[in-house]
């Protein structure tokens, strides 16, 4: 029994890896970064709206005239629409982070369509006209989720910088490593939305300003993608 065990738990092991892995997956297209040589970067929030978060930041991305890309969360819009739409009418781009942000493996093809279809539908009740890229809750995915995703032409965006994913760092340390990390084509994931984040939320007008001596250029995600061509 204890033979058996460790041999499923070995061949379990490689698909547990593809679906945490930020940089491949079985189906269809996804983007981490793109390899540009132009000092560009793509900043990006997920989750929310919340009334915690939702105004300082814009408010912030306002004073110094960047632009961002919000993933926002299905249940978290129907709870704020005019949240939403306050992003949506900044200019803001708006992405789908699921409807309920469970982990997207080991669910089934239907669910997963009800979870991105759902979203998809309160996205544009924002006003938001423009294309709606998607990033999976915990960056998890396995097989239904990039299989619908392929099917539907939609792209996969993850990140190569992130400095609070794994915890609530204080502002300093969330600014020292987007600087430290962030090179051309890099997409940095901030989590600044709600009432625990108020260390992230300091810390991204510093970013923005240190980024901006450095010479980086901000766009949002679909502006990357379309400097791969």
């Amino acid at each position: 029994m204890a033979s058996a065990l460790v041999v499923v738990l070995a061949a379990a092991y490689p698909l547990l890896q593809v679906a945490d892995s930020p940089t491949f997956q079985f189906f269809g297209t996804l983007v981490n970064r793109v390899d540009t040589t132009e000092q560009v970067v793509a900043l990006t929030f997920d989750d929310g709206p919340d009334p915690a978060g939702t105004h300082t930041i814009l408010d912030t991305l306002k004073s110094r005239q960047v632009p961002a890309t919000f993933f926002l969360i299905g249940r978290d819009i129907a709870a704020h629409p005019g949240l939403a739409g306050d992003i949506a009418a900044a200019g803001h781009e708006i992405g789908n982070h699921s409807f309920s942000h469970d982990r997207m493996i080991g669910v089934t093809p239907a669910w997963v369509a009800d979870e991105v279809e759902a979203t998809d539908a309160l996205i544009r009740t924002t006003g938001y006209a423009g294309e709606i890229l998607f990033r999976p809750p915990y960056g998890k995915k396995l097989l239904a989720l990039p299989h619908y995703l392929a099917e539907h032409h939609r792209t996969t965006i993850t990140w190569d910088v992130a400095p609070d994913s794994d915890g609530t760092p204080d502002a300093a340390t969330v600014e020292r490593a987007v600087v430290d990390q962030v090179r051309p084509g890099s997409i940095v994931l901030l989590h600044a939305m709600y009432a625990g984040r108020e260390q992230t939320r300091r810390a991204i007008g510093p970013i923005l300003d240190r980024l901006k001596q450095r010479g980086f250029r901000f766009v949002t995600v679909s502006q990357l993608l379309a400097a791969r061509h």
